[in-house]
Parts: C-alpha cells; structure tokens; sequence
C-alpha cells in the first residue's frame, strides 16, 4: 500500500515552496527549476518527487523533456484550509487600527 505524502510536511520546506512559486506561472523542466537552486541537481529531483507524490505538481511529457506544473485542485486544498486563519488575523488586525487610532485620537 503506497500512502500519498502529507501536503502539508511537503509544504513545510522553504526549497519545496520555492520550488511551487517558480512554477505557479510557467511549467518548467526539472533542469530549469534547478537552475534557480544551489543545490544539487538529485536534491532538486528529489523535491520535486515530493511535490509530485503529494499531487501538488503534475507531469506532464512534452518530447523528451518532462514539465512540471502546478496541480491548482491540490493547492486550492491548502488555500482552503488556510482561510479561516488568514480571516482570522485580518480581523485581530483590524481590531488592533481600530484601538491605535482611538489611543492616538485621545493623545
């Protein structure tokens, strides 16, 4: 039994999640992503193994070379569960201004 990899122990790597922006808007081969790493190449495959297992990049063949591109349903996942988290600090930050400005008004 193969068990997919944890999204979110895959996200936790700042090289995986800068592996996730550099493809957010271009597919890219797993040479030109490693381009962008001072890593060694095996490293960066296995990033993107990673990433590949736990579906938040997809492959896709194109002649030879093998692109790499966001899986946008897999990430929508994790934007989904992070919401009410990034709702909940607009809101204390909202209330945080609101007593900064009383407090400066009353200066």
């Amino acid at each position: 039994m193969n068990l997919r990899r944890d999204v979110f122990q895959a996200i936790a790597d700042p090289t995986r999640r800068a592996i996730l922006l550099l493809v957010a808007s271009q597919a890219m081969t797993a040479g030109a992503i490693a381009a962008n790493f001072d890593t060694a190449r095996p490293t960066v495959s296995k990033h993107l193994a990673i990433l590949t297992e736990c579906e938040l990049l997809q492959q896709e063949q194109n002649g030879r070379e093998i692109y790499y591109h966001i899986n946008a349903k897999n990430m929508k996942e994790v934007a989904d569960f992070i919401e009410p988290f990034r709702q909940m600090w607009d809101d204390r930050f909202n209330k945080l201004e609101a007593v900064m400005k009383n407090y400066k008004s009353k200066k």
